[in-house]
């Protein structure tokens, strides 16, 4: 991976080594909570933390509520939000401390340097999406296990690298699509897959749209912002406040929008439902203002799943059998020949509802479950089992957003097939399936 050394990166590697040789300051298990329930310093997982604003603040959050774990390092290209992290940091374990003081949580601007130390076992990343595949394949080379928030990657063939690498160098990642741990999600997917609603007609997913293009002027640099290393592999451009922090979701070179953000939560529940985690749709087809109202997918079983590009905020609970606009979905709604199921956050309604009430019975299968998704993560960690949310489960879920992306980028319809992960006959579709890379960036 020439793409993440630099000139001059061996002799930092090399300092942070030497800096590193010495053990780090655990914190002892009785500051924790009871002895018996907090494994020992030497038992403990070891993490570094990429990106630690927004998302990945509240994943600090939940590792320094862990006492199973403990952070070592914080990562941030931005200077006051990774010493703010770093401070949380050393606030919370010094509270767990008799004597109060703790100093032991190391700030990075660069990740590599974060990469480099070898008393680091696993690492979270939540990063822009343009970013992703870039640390992790550089965290699994270095035998760092993972957690990538959500989607996994910003392109298909990024998303491939991805699994290739976890696969070669024997990690485990964990996606953040984090519904696939929550009970009302697991409940509608063990009653499609039980058949509970006969065979599926169609899926109706309510998420936003895609990503576009940025034309924004440039702004000021914040003081203690190295943008350069913020844009990294994206076609440089100026900073701007709609860029940073928060809305860069918006803007094609980073991310694909929401069809990339909640939809890598709700068509990962599609795609576990329907019982393609190793595959996908074979047809894509854009609404075109006359006879599709709405992005078709088309699975080789005939099944149909609707994209609706506008999020309702109505209550749930309405009698809605079977949706005739998509844009009445809550969440995610299966149809099938003899019922449906309609599932979000903190809601599942079942037409009858029975259908999803009734426990299952010892003869009907059931899927993985989880109900702490970074607690899976970890102890995957520990038993070298795949998680819930795997990195072939999160690059198959973001394939799918990806294809809608396009689709709507080209308004045409495209053929996708799943076992090559290309499209048929159709290379400037092809095309979107990787992005170039800028400067030194190169997977």
């Amino acid at each position: 991976m020439a793409g993440v050394s630099r000139r001059g990166f061996l002799k930092t590697a090399g300092a942070v080594s030497a800096a590193v040789l010495s053990a780090p300051m655990f914190i002892p298990a009785r500051a924790l909570g009871k002895e018996g329930d907090i494994p020992a310093p030497s038992n403990r997982l070891t993490l570094g933390s990429i990106g630690v604003a927004n998302q990945g603040g509240a994943l600090q959050g939940q590792v320094l509520g862990n006492g199973g774990v403990q952070l070592l390092a914080v990562c941030d290209v931005d200077e006051p939000t990774r010493l703010k992290a770093k401070d949380r940091t050393e606030q919370r374990y010094g509270d767990a401390l008799r004597s109060g003081r703790y100093k032991g949580c190391d700030p990075y601007m660069d990740f590599r340097e974060l990469l480099a130390r070898k008393d680091i076992d696993a690492v979270l990343i939540a990063v822009p999406d343009h970013w992703h595949a870039l640390i992790a394949v550089a965290a699994a080379k270095a035998g760092k296990d993972i957690y990538c928030e959500k989607p996994l990657a910003l392109t298909i063939r990024e998303g491939r690298a991805m699994v290739d690498s976890v696969r070669r160098y024997g990690r485990v990642l964990q996606t953040g699509s984090m519904q696939r741990s929550s009970q009302e999600f697991r409940t509608a997917c063990e009653a499609v897959r039980n058949g509970r609603i006969g065979k599926i007609k169609t899926v109706h997913v309510n998420v936003s749209g895609p990503s576009g293009p940025c034309t924004l002027p440039s702004e000021p640099i914040p003081p203690g912002m190295n943008w350069d290393m913020w844009m990294g592999p994206a076609p440089y451009r100026g900073f701007h406040k709609q860029i940073h922090p928060y809305n860069w979701r918006n803007f094609r070179d980073y991310s694909g929008g929401g069809m990339t953000d909640w939809g890598a939560h709700h068509f990962d529940i599609a795609q576990w439902a329907l019982g393609m985690d190793d595959t996908g749709p074979v047809e894509i087809t854009p609404p075109n203002g006359k006879d599709v109202k709405n992005l078709t997918y088309r699975y080789a079983n005939g099944t149909l799943m609707y994209h609706a590009a506008k999020i309702e905020n109505h209550p749930p609970g309405r009698e809605v059998r079977e949706a005739k606009d998509p844009n009445e979905v809550y969440g995610v709604l299966f149809t099938g020949e003899t019922g449906s199921i309609e599932v979000n956050r903190g809601y599942i309604k079942g037409w009858p509802d029975e259908v999803v009430k009734a426990p299952l019975r010892p003869d009907e299968m059931r899927l993985y479950k989880s109900t702490d998704h970074m607690g899976d993560w970890i102890d995957c960690i520990k038993t070298r089992r795949r998680p819930i949310t795997d990195v072939e489960i999160g690059h198959r879920s973001a394939t799918v957003c990806h294809l809608g992306n396009i689709a709507y980028w080209l308004k045409r319809p495209l053929q996708w097939d799943p076992g090559k992960e290309d499209f048929v006959d159709d290379a400037e579709a092809s095309r979107w399936l990787s992005r170039p890379y800028r400067g030194e960036w190169a997977l």
